[in-house]
């Protein structure tokens, strides 16, 4: 139970400052190409990995430009994760998209024209 709160907190954490690096310090202009945003972050109990879960709006080139940029940045993120976030292991990112949010919109589109 304690090791559970300790790795949500942490998550919760990841997911506060990997919002913040790729909004505001990330350079790369595949990345600014659309609204990028970090919906989930799940770290192993052995902080050696994270899933990294964000949502992209845009087509499916957009999607694949902006995973390639951010997998490039893994580097960086990582280095400024270990500056800000006080752990004994840094962990290993990999990204993965979330499609949730589209979803949703477009569940809202279908549910609007049922209405009418």
């Amino acid at each position: 139970m304690r090791t559970n709160t300790r790795i949500t907190r942490i998550n919760q954490e990841m997911k506060r400052e990997l919002s913040n690096i790729i909004d505001n310090e990330l350079n790369d202009p595949r990345i600014k190409e659309a609204m990028t945003s970090v919906t989930n972050v799940e770290t192993t109990p052995d902080l050696k990995q994270c899933k990294v879960y964000v949502s992209i709006l845009g087509n499916d080139e957009v999607k694949k430009d902006i995973l390639k940029g951010l997998k490039s940045a893994a580097g960086f993120i990582r280095k400024q994760i270990a500056a800000r976030i006080n752990l004994r292991v840094t962990p290993e990112f990999s990204f993965k998209i979330d499609d949730s949010i589209e979803h949703s919109i477009h569940m809202g589109e279908l549910f609007k024209k049922i209405k009418e």
